[in-house]
């Protein structure tokens, strides 16, 4: 019966590959795939690169990153480099008035004439002056200053609301530039950091190729020994409880959960849990034992592919280098277009009811470069406004940042495909060699990547589209759900949580298929769907195992994960809040206005750095995984079709090659 339903299982998920005589590896002699999304992904890129040039040509981030004055001119830049802060005349128009410009659009403009600080000049001089501080590149008053009599102002405490309004308004902007005064600072060290974290993976690489099954070992009986010391603990705290009579019956049902702790069944359930988990992990111990050898002995096969190929292990940086290209393109096309537009000058007049003002059409269109039409009016000045919000670029400002965001996941999740694709070629070429390292093709690293960017460009663009539509449908998402957070209505919130979580199923799912699709393309060369289905059945067709590889695999690149990301953040917590002492001038921590921001920049460093490494070793097993069921349902170890795996491997299934390696001679 239990042969009967295994052959039942196996027709659902398709048939076993049939033996090929003339497969030995990666397919050489391939075609090119899926070229109707190569062509379109192509065009979409000439796009990308158009939208760019756009930007760059009608952008300007200065606006951004530097006041201007009155006539349109930058503070601290050109001929105003040694004048970095920009004067308010009358500051207090600047409070009262309503028609203060969007500081997030064109930074803060008064209307007021404002200056670059210089010289006190006739006629330029304001009418007052206050005891102020520099924040953004701007004078603001203090506001404990009493300040002169002005018209229409009533009491100093208007005022110094107004003026305390004014700069908690500057607070996002302040904020940031504090952040970017600390990364100025701190930018070598958190290299140093990095470099950490860069060592640390590739120690831990090693020691996996020299130790991977002991360290399996260890880390499941530590697992087992952590649940153990749980359930003692448990116990302990019932039974004192327990003594102490202490029930849940006499604490009743309250909202502080901490009171939970001082009673028995607290600590009952959590000891049933605790065991519950250890039992399970032991009866998986015992009656998937073989399956787990079979993983250890497929991470110790994946430690030797690394360490024949040690050219895999950098390849990260490869991607590492093309993901930063990708993202700092798009932030610079985004703040380029972002700051679009022509600078725009007005009339402006400090009192226009006063004689010879009333004719002057205020607030229209002027250029700075030419005297008022009016020169009877007092006052009158061509200032700077803002910037043009017309134009077909800046009308089309909306779609062109959609269609750049639409670029950055595409090409984010190409550039993570084409790794993937490249790694695996390169493992399975390992795999696939009968003697090793005799068989292991020349350079197989260089040669994966030029036999994927030259075949399979349009399929990797394929799966990484499908991934990026998920990923921007979760985004749209999660934008309604931040909209939608202040509605109470509790069947709207459970239809959006149940919205998210398929959604996060759905991509989940799509990564998986798409890495094991990509490495059916590196061996066989064939299209997106087909290679997604013939590795999806086989997957299937050997469910059990590939759950007891994954979750083994998990635990070992967490706990590595866990010893780099922890290192770097320890040691960047002590170096950077000042709490190693005895270090050179030389090797002293900068002083930063929030120490915490290198900190958790060098973690998060550190984890993309031992993602990127640890990855090559999770392909490689998945790689050789694949290999493997492909081994044994193509071959049977006879003198024809002798098995490629490993002799430890061949040893744990209980199975042999009739010949002996040496005398077997394959045409290659």
């Amino acid at each position: 019966m239990g042969r009967k339903h295994r052959d039942e299982d196996d027709e659902a998920y398709g048939k076993p590959v049939k033996y090929d005589p003339s497969f030995r590896g990666p397919i050489k002699n391939r075609s090119c795939t899926d070229v109707i999304c190569c062509v379109l992904f192509l065009l979409f890129i000439l796009g990308y690169i158009v939208v760019g040039i756009v930007a760059w040509l009608y952008g300007d981030p200065r606006q951004v990153l530097y006041p201007r004055n009155s006539t349109g001119a930058y503070c601290g830049m050109g001929e105003n480099k040694d004048k970095p802060y920009l004067l308010y005349f009358n500051i207090f128009s600047c409070i009262l008035s309503t028609n203060i410009i969007s500081v997030a659009e064109n930074g803060l403009q008064c209307p007021t004439p404002q200056m670059v600080i210089t010289s006190l000049q006739q006629e330029l001089c304001p009418s007052f002056l206050l005891p102020s501080a520099p924040a953004l590149g701007r004078c603001f008053p203090w506001t404990n200053v009493t300040p002169p009599a002005l018209p229409g102002i009533t009491n100093d405490t208007t005022i110094q609301q107004g003026i305390s309004g004014l700069i908690d308004s500057l607070n996002a902007r302040d904020i940031s530039v504090k952040i970017f005064e600390d990364f100025a600072q701190s930018w070598y060290w958190i290299l140093v950091a990095l470099g950490v974290a860069l060592v640390l993976s590739l120690l831990f690489i090693l020691l996996l190729r020299l130790v991977a099954g002991p360290l399996v070992l260890v880390l499941i009986l530590g697992v087992l020994g952590v649940l153990a010391y749980g359930i003692y603990y448990c116990w302990e705290e019932y039974r004192v409880l327990r003594d102490k009579g202490a029930s849940i019956s006499q604490l009743g049902f309250t909202t502080n959960l901490s009171a939970y702790q001082s009673v028995q069944e607290t600590w009952l359930a959590a000891l049933i849990v605790l065991a519950v988990l250890e039992a399970i992990l032991l009866l998986v111990l015992i009656f998937l034992r073989q399956r787990i050898r079979i993983a250890i002995a497929l991470l110790k096969e994946a430690s030797k592919a690394v360490g024949q190929m040690m050219s895999t292990m950098f390849y990260p940086l490869v991607t590492f280098v093309l993901l930063l290209i990708c993202i700092a393109y798009w932030a610079m096309t985004a703040l380029y277009l972002a700051t679009s537009g022509q600078p725009q000058y007005v009339l402006w007049a400090s009192n226009i009811s006063s004689p010879g003002c009333e004719k002057v059409p205020i607030n229209t269109s002027c250029n700075p470069t030419a005297q008022p039409v009016n020169s009877s009016c007092p006052g009158l000045m061509c200032v700077f406004q803002g910037y043009s919000s017309k134009g077909l670029v800046q009308r089309s400002l909306f779609n062109l940042q959609i269609y750049g965001v639409l670029g950055l996941f595409w090409t984010l999740n190409w550039v993570l495909a084409l790794g993937q694709c490249v790694l695996a070629g390169a493992f399975a070429s390992f795999y696939w060699a009968f003697h090793k390292p005799q068989d292991i093709p020349t350079f197989p690293l260089i040669s994966a990547f030029i036999r994927t960017l030259r075949y399979h460009t349009g399929s990797l663009a394929f799966g990484a589209l499908i991934l990026t539509l998920v990923q921007i449908a979760r985004v749209i998402l999660e934008y309604i759900d931040h909209k939608l957070r202040g509605v109470q209505n509790p069947v709207a919130r459970c239809i959006m949580c149940c919205f998210k979580c398929c959604l996060w199923c759905l991509e989940k799912f799509i990564k998986f298929l798409n890495r094991n699709a990509y490495i059916m393309i590196a061996i066989y060369g064939k299209n997106f769907c087909v290679s997604a289905k013939n590795a999806f059945v086989l997957l299937m067709r050997n469910i059990v195992r590939v759950v007891v590889l994954d979750k083994v695999t998990d635990l070992l690149l967490f706990f590595g994960k866990l010893l780099v990301v922890g290192g770097v953040g320890v040691l960047s917590f002590f170096f950077f809040s000042g709490r190693i002492q005895g270090l050179g001038e030389d090797f002293k921590s900068p002083h930063l206005n929030y120490y915490w921001l290198p900190i958790m920049t060098s973690i998060l460093g550190a984890y993309v750095i031992a993602s990127g490494f640890f990855s090559v070793f999770g392909m490689c097993v998945d790689t050789l995984f694949l290999c493997f069921l492909e081994d044994l349902e193509r071959n049977d170890g006879s003198l024809d079709r002798p098995y490629y795996m490993s002799k430890s491997l061949l040893k744990i299934l209980g199975k042999k090659n009739e010949a002996p390696p040496d005398n077997k001679k394959r045409k290659k």
